[in-house]
C-alpha cells in the first residue's frame, strides 16, 4: 500500500498541489465534526469556510514541500500582490508539510498582517511553532464561540492532563479514521 503522503509529492504543479491541500483539509476538518464550505470562484481572501454551533471561520490553507538549508521546510505566507492578510479577512491558517504529512493550525494573531517566511522543523523539541501542530482543538473550540487561546488558572496538573489527553484520544481517532480512508482510495495497483 502507498502511503497517501507520497502521493500529494507527485503533484507537480502548485496550483494543483495547493487545491490538493485544500481538500484534504477540508476532509479532515469534516473528520472533526466540522462543516465545511468553499467560496465559490476562489475570489475570496480565504480557501475554506468552517463552522459548528458558532461563527463561521474563514481558513487560508498553505502548503509546502520546500526544503530549509538548515533543516525542516519554508512556508511563505503572503497574500494577495504579495503582501500579509489585512486584518479581518482570515481567522486561522491552515500549514501542510506535505512530505511530512504534518498539519499547523494557526490563529491569524499569530502571524498578523506581515508578510512572513515561517520555518517548521516538525522533529524538533525547540520548534517555535510546536504548539500549533495538529492544533485541530484550537478551530474547534473557536467553532464554538470559544477564544482560540484558552487560559486555565487554578486548576491541578492531573486536570490540565485528564483534558488534555481526553480531547487528543477523540481527535486522534477520528483524524485516523479520515486517514485511512484516504489511503484506500489513493491505493494504486503496482
Amino acid at each position: 500500500m502507498k502511503n497517501r503522503k507520497n502521493l500529494g509529492c507527485r503533484i507537480k504543479d502548485p496550483k494543483e498541489r495547493g487545491a490538493w491541500a485544500e481538500l484534504y483539509f477540508m476532509a479532515l476538518a469534516a473528520g472533526q465534526g466540522l462543516k465545511v464550505s468553499n467560496p465559490y470562484g476562489g475570489f475570496a481572501s480565504y480557501d475554506v469556510g468552517v463552522e459548528d454551533t458558532g461563527p463561521i471561520l474563514r481558513v487560508q490553507v498553505k502548503c509546502t514541500m520546500c526544503r530549509h538549508p538548515k533543516g525542516g521546510y519554508s512556508l511563505n505566507i503572503r497574500g494577495p500582490r504579495y503582501r500579509g492578510y489585512p486584518v479581518g479577512s482570515v481567522d486561522f491558517f491552515a500549514l501542510y508539510l506535505v512530505p511530512t504529512d504534518d498539519w499547523y493550525i494557526v490563529p491569524y494573531g499569530v502571524i498578523g498582517k506581515r508578510y512572513a517566511t515561517l520555518h517548521f522543523t516538525p522533529t524538533s523539541k525547540r520548534e517555535k511553532h510546536r504548539k500549533y501542530r495538529e492544533a485541530w482543538q484550537l478551530l474547534l473550540d473557536a467553532t464554538k464561540g470559544k477564544d482560540p487561546i484558552e487560559i486555565r488558572a487554578c486548576c491541578t496538573v492531573a486536570d490540565v492532563e485528564h483534558s488534555s489527553n481526553e480531547r487528543t484520544s477523540t481527535a486522534a481517532t477520528s483524524r485516523l479514521k479520515v486517514r485511512k480512508m484516504f489511503r484506500t482510495l489513493f491505493q494504486t495497483n503496482e
